[in-house]
This record gives C-alpha cells, sequence and structure tokens, in this order.
C-alpha cells in the first residue's frame, strides 16, 4: 500500500488492537478518522496477518513493540497519535516510552493487576476463551443475532451489533493468534507494566464502564497507579472492546482527543 504526499502531510493516528484480534477491529471506525488524519492500522506481531514473532514467552511484550517500531518505520511514521485497546493499550504506553508517541489513548490497556489472583483469573478467563472460540462450530452458531451477544459478552455489551462477518473475523483471529500462548505463559514474567515516570506526550487512560475482562477496580486502578501523570474518564455503555459496542463514540472520543493534543503542541 502507497502513501500519497497528501497523506504524509496529515497528522498520522495510529490504531493497535487486543490480543488474538487483528487490524481489522477496527474496521467501523476507519471512514470518520481517515477523513481528517493519516490512518495506520499495522496488525500485531504474532497475530492474524501480521509479522512473524520468534517463539518463546521471554520478552515478548517488549518484542511485539519492537517489530510495531519497525512497522512504524515501514510506514515513514516517526511519532504518531497512538490508540489502543487492550494489549494494544499496553503496546501504546511502551511506544510512548520509547518516543514514538505524540499523544497515547489507551483503551481498558492491559498489563496491569492487584494480585497474583487477578493475574491467575485472566490467565484463566483467557485461556478458557481461546478454547472455546476455536471449537469448529463456532462461527456457525454466531451467525444468530441472540446468540452472538452471549458468545462475545466477554468482549461486548451489544456483540448482536456485530454482523455475521465480524463475529466469524473475530473467530478466525483468534484461530490464527500464534502468540497467545507466549504471552500467557510469560505473563508473570513480562508483567505488569513498569511505571511510567513521564514520557513527553499526553496520556489518556479511558476504562470501558461494563468491562468483564479487565473490570477497572482490579485491572484498571493498578494502571492508573503505574501511569500516574495519565488523564482518566470512563467509557459509559461499553464493553472490553468499546469498538464493537459504539463505534461512533469512539471514533468521536478519538477525534477530540488528537484534536486537543495537537493545539496543545501546536498552539498556533
Amino acid at each position: 500500500m502507497t502513501t500519497s504526499p497528501q497523506d504524509l502531510q496529515r497528522s498520522p493516528i495510529v490504531l493497535l488492537h487486543g490480543a488474538t484480534s487483528s487490524a481489522r477491529a477496527w474496521d467501523p471506525l476507519l471512514p470518520t478518522l481517515s477523513a481528517k488524519h493519516r490512518v495506520f492500522v499495522p496488525t500485531l506481531a504474532g497475530h492474524l496477518g501480521g509479522p512473524p514473532l520468534a517463539a518463546g514467552s521471554g520478552g515478548v511484550i517488549s518484542r511485539i513493540v519492537d517489530v510495531t517500531c519497525r512497522q512504524l518505520d515501514e510506514a515513514a511514521i516517526d511519532t504518531a497519535h497512538v490508540v489502543g485497546n487492550s494489549l494494544g493499550g499496553w503496546v501504546a504506553i511502551e511506544l510512548a516510552r520509547r518516543g514514538r508517541a505524540r499523544s497515547v489513548l489507551a483503551l481498558s490497556p492491559a498489563g496491569a493487576w492487584r494480585s497474583r489472583r487477578d493475574l491467575r483469573r485472566l490467565l484463566i478467563l483467557f485461556r478458557g476463551a481461546a478454547a472455546f472460540a476455536r471449537a469448529k462450530r463456532m462461527p456457525d452458531l454466531a451467525a444468530r443475532k441472540r446468540v452472538r451477544r452471549v458468545l462475545f459478552r466477554l468482549m461486548a455489551e451489544h456483540a448482536d451489533r456485530m454482523t455475521p462477518a465480524q463475529a466469524a473475523a473475530a473467530f478466525e483471529d483468534v484461530a490464527g493468534c500464534t502468540v497467545l500462548t507466549d504471552i500467557l505463559d510469560g505473563a508473570r514474567e513480562n508483567g505488569p507494566i513498569a511505571p511510567v515516570a513521564g514520557v513527553g506526550c499526553r496520556v489518556r487512560i479511558a476504562w470501558s464502564m461494563n468491562d468483564r475482562v479487565l473490570p477497572f477496580m482490579r485491572y484498571g486502578a493498578p494502571m492508573l497507579a503505574a501511569v500516574p501523570a495519565a488523564e482518566f474518564e470512563l467509557l459509559p455503555g461499553v464493553g472490553h472492546v468499546p469498538m464493537i459496542d459504539d463505534p461512533v463514540l469512539v471514533a468521536n472520543k478519538i477525534m477530540a482527543f488528537v484534536e486537543t493534543a495537537e493545539s496543545r503542541v501546536n498552539p498556533y
């Protein structure tokens, strides 16, 4: 995919998806965001359609960030407004730590937990959900709206708003994610996120009020403690992947955040 000179003139927004997902998670937002910005949507390493990642649980998050930096280099993006959901939110914060972000908007970012018990809950949850999603009959069952709402209840409050094609894509993404086992096996070694003192850019953490994967008190509060300079807000009426529940809300939040971040950098 080539980049036009006009695109290079527009401020870039980078969108980073969560674990077991892919760039397709952001599709509903692209018409709105691309109207005013250059939007780059990579698939993270080890995920379906993304670059490969060498097997091994050691330093897996850092290695994903390494590859993401190379993806930015290949796209001729030095710094960007980085938006990430779940694992993508953690990667976004790490990109800011490396000086690659003009601003960060992290939507229910993964990477923090209050206790070993909370980490263990996450590991069980992800392993169980991955095994469930890989069952052969799931895409057929998800063709029905009411069934989608039940099957994707962890991800979204209103999963019935997904189309059958989007549901099928979600199952494909899970099946094609080769890095999940390494992420889970290395969770104790690779996390929680190291405290973030200062990254030289604006950071906002926005938490889904109905997040069943990462409930705020167990996972959001310790994330705010790790990134004390971050702004904070709650997103009403949405689950862990808010792009499913309310793409208009999420797109508007991104546009407003980027606009104010740009005005702070370029006051005139």
